[in-house]
């Protein structure tokens, strides 16, 4: 098991990191080349260019059952649903095959008001409770993938 993190607007990284080092489980995150930063080092960074798809080819490449990926990216998780990984948006809500047709829906919906001229919502601004949310629920992964590999 793997933590993929789309890292080009995660606000979750630091958390990810420290439940990653807690339980041992490497993190590798793929961004696009616009966002290097040097506060990445010591980190499994994987750059790719500027093309708006190319970090979400990047991870679905790259990942595999029972792989974490941590995106808010519909697409993207629909995606790596189909190849059995676990899906967490940034906000710490779970991604899987009961609510993705949902979502894609959703989003497919506000893409055609916005083409006509019409204005949609944007999410609510980030609190404290969307860091808890997702610590609580990445440790709860970690663990239920963990638990097989201890049994043995």
């Amino acid at each position: 098991m793997k933590i993929f993190i789309d890292g080009d607007a995660c606000p979750s990284k630091d958390i990810a990191y420290d439940l990653s080092a807690k339980y041992d489980v490497e993190v590798i995150i793929i961004m696009s080349i616009k966002h290097y930063s040097d506060a990445n080092c010591g980190r499994e960074v994987i750059y790719v260019d500027s093309d708006p798809q190319a970090a979400d080819m990047a991870i679905v490449n790259r990942v595999s059952g029972g792989d974490i990926v941590i995106t808010s990216d519909y697409g993207l998780a629909s995606l790596c649903i189909m190849k059995r990984c676990i899906c967490l948006s940034f906000t710490g809500n779970i991604i899987d095959i009961n609510n993705i047709d949902e979502l894609l829906s959703i989003r497919y919906i506000n893409q055609k008001i916005r083409e006509y001229g019409g204005r949609t919502k944007g999410p609510p601004k980030r609190n404290s409770r969307d860091d808890f949310r997702f610590k609580r629920n990445l440790e709860k992964i970690i663990l239920q993938n963990l638990r097989p590999q201890l049994e043995t």
